[in-house]
């Protein structure tokens, strides 16, 4: 089946759900502020307790990726992200959610062949972009103070 780009544009169209942006957008921006001030909770929290301002932003990172992971596990987070749409794209719990999903698929094939090597398909390209960019940074960074 050969079709044209603009043939399979109208045809996307035609099928795809239509979307409100004066409804996706305020969702958006609430469910997304809603995880970060849960953060900013967590890191208050954490902190109080006693903990180093550094060690509670680590401890306040884990819980984030932790209720992340835990979420999509029990499905909720797709939910909540049908409702939020990009809000539940905040760095940290979007990205545990692109590393748990996969897994969760792909567990049926087995551990190694399944969730190990399906684990990283949607986050494995940023995961390879980050760390190449950061070593070529470094290297810069290295070669400026020698001159």
């Amino acid at each position: 089946m050969n079709i044209s780009n603009q043939e399979y544009g109208e045809l996307a169209k035609r099928i795809s759900p239509p979307s409100s942006m004066a409804k996706t957008i305020p969702m958006a921006f609430l469910i997304g502020g809603a995880i970060c001030t849960l953060g900013e909770a967590l890191l208050n929290m954490y902190g109080v307790i006693g903990f180093s301002q550094d060690d509670a932003g680590a401890l306040t990172s884990m819980t984030l990726i932790f209720l992340s992971a835990l979420l999509t596990g029990f499905k909720l987070y797709d939910r909540i992200a049908q409702h939020a749409g990009a809000g539940t794209l905040v760095p940290i719990t979007g990205f545990a959610n692109s590393i748990v999903s996969p897994a969760l698929e792909f567990k049926s094939e087995g551990y190694v062949l399944g969730l190990g090597a399906k684990m990283f398909v949607i986050a494995g390209p940023v995961l390879v972009y980050g760390i190449s960019a950061s070593i070529v940074y470094g290297i810069i960074y290295y070669i400026q103070t020698l001159l």
